[in-house]
């Protein structure tokens, strides 16, 4: 067949050909792909998911954008939760970890378009890990979201729980001139007030050939976290504390798409998100084990029941301290994507690259106090009152003005140099796949399809330390400060002016010296072959295949062999000489998923496969220090990582049923069970020698957690959906889960039998009215307790109380063009408490027998918008 292109459709392909190769095309899922779907409404979005679910061969569930610019939730990580089987868990604020019908959040495979996003994250106490970050993403960008929770074998591995496709749009699915731009303002009953901007243009020609996309998101807001921690480590310490983030993120998105022939596809798509996310967090800690007060002790030790009436200076200790840190991240992306359709077979393929570079900046700490005994009035006030730690939160209640102002602190200030330092990290995949589906007639085989796939990716963890002149710079305390912060308790102290901060511990340092406990880098290239049938007999339809997979990776980082160092203290034992581990392993995972149509719309099915998924980044780096130097003797600890770690495994069988009936109104119920392999868990063991003396104590002598595979653990539980809609405007959607997730206590260092992050129960209820004009939407969202683990050392392990969140969204028509919408969040104020759970000896004291570590107060928040659209 000879291929004629017109003058303009030549220069488009040449130009897309001739770019560099870059980011983010169209995943090549076998769901059914819909042509320029224009969803009005809720009503409309909701028949468009089941439709997509319905036509799935694998077990999927899906949300679509109502428009543009209008995901059902102004969150993309609250989206993900009204999906049947999925919990959402919030971080500052935002959705972050995604389970998956009871696994955890690390075997939650997320991709944009089907591809990897590079993100270092923003925050240097979080683990790395291979997620997509949802907070970089403005949910107008997005227009829809998919859900795999069956394998199958042109998805990409990863995700034993799913695999989560979040998916950006392309012009040519728009009518020609689509415009649109909404603005809104936000305020919380903590937070501040918010705002945000968004805006996208779609050009395509006449003929359908070439289109333009162009879209841009902005938002600005600090956002506050008003709660309690409690570590019990120094002198019995609780402290009310109050987390403040200068949050400012936008976000850049061109999209060309050309159809230069009949036949042919090509497209070319450039992302830039940028996140700034300067915070500060403020605590005033006060002491249960001064004075010999406690009148009541848990069975860790602890003390659970305090009360002072009089404060006394030859005992008693006061304490206010600030951690400022500078933070910032950039991700790049750029992907080409290209098809040609012939005569019963379709080629594609894929290549791109994406980068990301951030991290925290810089990190500083101001401190002021006194340690008992002292002589004279002490300048910050002694805490007298009751501390309750008997429940799940702990109640404070003062008897006297626990509030400091900038005159309770001394006239100037400078930083502490021990907390001088900062970590840039950078992210880097590159990408390529080719995939070939051919028409069959072999009976009831319908289809073949192939492809090949390998990604290249880097990930380089860093950190330096700020050497201080011998002479402290020193600066005005009244200008480190602007207004004040209320704590829990009903008390405030004064509010760190971030950027005077910083500025003043950029003055005390005279250079940066690299922490050599703080580098690691991981390089990862990881390939895949696949071969997938698609076949239909009478009632009986789906699909069977096979991918293979193959994983090198290598960890470097600098050897520790107590070497002496005189530059900074973090790097004492740390040898300036790198050692690197490698490891290769290799995989079949087989897949059949089976849909069998009892009648025209009722679907029974039945997926069966093998999944992986590989240990997160912070699991292979070879060794990180925690607690160096930081004054605290019970907090100097190493962790170890290695390459060598095996990627979890998972056999997994679902079957259900599902019936549909009327537009987008459907029933379902579906069982589940997976069983996972090669858990990655940490050993810890205190009391271990190292070869370096620690500055805290004087001696050798170490807490040591190793991370290793350790056995196994089922998952199986039920799963129940419904989405009906009354025919006269009002609807509702409901769904629950069941999952039984447990393994092997000896997994977990809490020596307790529960999946991280894992909740038995979840569910979700929304109603809905809707008119041409006007459109409500109630809906609520609960999860069971579960358990949280992450870093060694500091957070350890504990459990989240059970959470709810009750979410409001109006809006109304003006016109065909104007539209205004109001969003509230949580509107019963849900707070977030966190509680010890467990009585290994390995688990430090305060996050055991139900000791309530953390909790933040319970916020809403409210969103008014306007929007245009063209």
């Amino acid at each position: 067949m000879k291929v004629k292109l017109t003058p303009i459709a030549a220069a488009v392909s040449l130009t897309l050909l001739g770019t560099p190769l870059a980011a983010l095309a169209q995943d090549a899922a076998p769901a059914a792909q819909l042509d320029a779907v224009v969803i009005t409404g809720i009503r409309a979005s909701l028949q468009t998911a089941a439709n997509i679910k319905k036509n799935a061969s694998a077990i999927v569930d899906a949300i679509s954008a109502e428009d543009v610019g209008k995901l059902p939730d102004s969150d993309v990580g609250e989206t993900l939760g009204r999906i049947p089987g999925v919990s959402v868990a919030r971080d500052f604020g935002q959705g972050a970890a995604v389970s998956i019908r009871g696994t955890d959040p690390q075997m939650t495979y997320t991709t944009l378009n089907g591809q990897t996003v590079a993100s270092t994250g923003w925050y240097d106490q979080k683990a790395v890990d291979r997620s997509f970050n949802y907070s970089l993403l403005p949910p107008e960008m997005i227009g829809g979201l998919e859900v795999y929770k069956s394998s199958q074998a042109d998805i990409t591995e990863g995700g034993i729980g799913g695999t989560v496709i979040v998916k950006t749009r392309r012009p040519l699915d728009l009518a020609a001139h689509t415009a649109y731009a909404g603005i809104k303002f936000g305020k919380g009953t903590i937070s501040d007030t918010s705002k945000e901007a968004s805006g996208l243009y779609s050009w395509r020609n006449q003929d359908r050939t070439f289109g333009v996309l162009v879209s841009a998101a902005f938002e600005q807001g600090d956002y506050l976290r008003r709660g309690v921690e409690a570590d019990m480590r120094w002198s019995g310490d609780v402290a009310p504390t109050t987390f403040v983030q200068e949050r400012e993120r936008r976000a850049y998105n061109v999209t060309l798409q050309a159809r230069p022939a009949p036949g042919f596809d090509l497209g070319l798509n450039l992302l830039r998100l940028e996140l700034d996310a300067d915070n500060s967090n403020t605590s005033h800690y006060i002491f249960t084990g001064n004075s010999g007060t406690c009148q009541q002790t848990n069975a860790a030790g602890l003390c659970v029941l305090h009360t002072r009436s009089v404060g006394n200076p030859a005992t008693d200790n006061t304490f206010l301290q600030n951690w400022v840190r500078s933070a910032a991240m950039t991700s790049d992306s750029a992907v080409l994507d290209g098809s040609y359709k012939g005569d019963g077979f379709k080629l594609s393929g894929v290549a791109g690259s994406t980068k990301a570079d951030g991290g925290t900046k810089q990190t500083t700490n101001f401190a002021y106090g006194q340690w008992a005994p002292v002589t004279g009035t002490p300048s910050l006030p002694l805490w007298t009152g009751t501390i309750d730690a008997r429940g799940k939160e702990i109640s404070i209640q003062p008897s006297s003005n626990q509030t400091i102002g900038v005159g309770n602190l001394p006239a100037t200030s400078a930083p502490e140099g021990w907390a001088s330092g900062r970590g840039p990290n950078s992210d880097k995949e590159n990408f390529g796949q080719v995939d070939l589906s051919i028409d069959l007639d072999w009976g009831s085989l319908t289809a073949f399809k192939t492809g090949l796939r390998a990604t290249e990716h880097t990930f380089t963890r860093t950190g330096e330390r700020g050497r201080h002149a011998t002479t402290a710079v020193t600066g005005s305390t009244a200008g480190l400060y602007e207004g004040s912060l209320d704590l829990v308790g009903g008390w405030s102290v004064p509010k760190p002016n971030i950027g005077a901060m910083l500025a003043l511990a950029s003055a005390n340092i005279t250079s940066w010296v690299e922490d050599r406990s703080a580098y690691g880098q991981i390089k990862e290239k990881n390939s895949a072959l696949y071969g997938m049938f698609e076949f239909e007999r009478n009632a009986l339809h789906g699909n069977f295949g096979l991918r293979y997979i193959r994983t090198q990776a290598s960890a470097s980082g600098y050897a520790f062999d107590g070497t002496p160092t005189t530059d900074v203290g973090q790097n004492n034992g740390w040898s300036t000489r790198k050692e690197t581990q490698s490891s290769t392993y290799n995989d079949v995972l087989p897949s059949v998923n089976l849909v069998y149509d009892l009648s025209k719309d009722t679907l029974l099915r039945f997926a069966a496969s093998k999944a992986i998924t590989r240990p997160n980044f912070t699991n292979m780096f070879l060794a990180s220090v925690s607690g160096f130097d930081d004054t605290n003797p019970s907090n100097d600890g190493f962790t170890y990582g290695t390459p060598t770690l095996k990627p979890q495994q998972s056999k997994q069988f679902d079957i259900g049923v599902e019936h549909y009936y009327g537009r987008g109104n459907l029933v379902g119920a579906a069982f589940f069970y997976k069983k996972i392999d090669n858990f990655v868990t940490t050993r810890t063991t205190a009391n271990q020698k190292v070869g370096v003396v620690s500055p805290d104590t004087g001696v050798d002598n170490w807490t040591i957690s190793r991370f290793v595979n350790a056995g196994g653990g089922t998952i199986k539980g039920v799963e129940l959906q419904l989405n009906h809609g009354f025919g006269n405007g009002l609807g509702v959607t409901a769904n629950y889960t069941f999952a039984d997730a447990t393994a092997p206590a000896s997994s977990y260092d809490d020596q307790l039998n529960l999946f991280t992050l894992s909740s038995k129960h979840t569910a979700n209820l929304v109603g809905y009215y809707e008119t041409e004009a006007y459109s409500a939407r109630l809906a609520y969202s609960w999860r069971s307790k579960y358990m949280v683990r992450e870093a060694p050392f500091w957070y350890g392990n504990r459990m989240h109380d059970a959470a709810g969140s009750l979410d409001l969204s109006l809006g109304w028509n003006i016109n065909k063009t104007l539209r205004l919408s109001f969003e509230a969040q949580n509107l019963t104020k849900q707070k977030d408490i966190q509680y010890g759970a467990g009585n290994a000896s390995a688990v430090r004291p305060s996050l055991q027998a139900g000791f309530p570590a953390w909790s933040f107060a319970g916020e809403t928040t409210y969103q008014l918008g306007l929007s245009v659209k063209f």
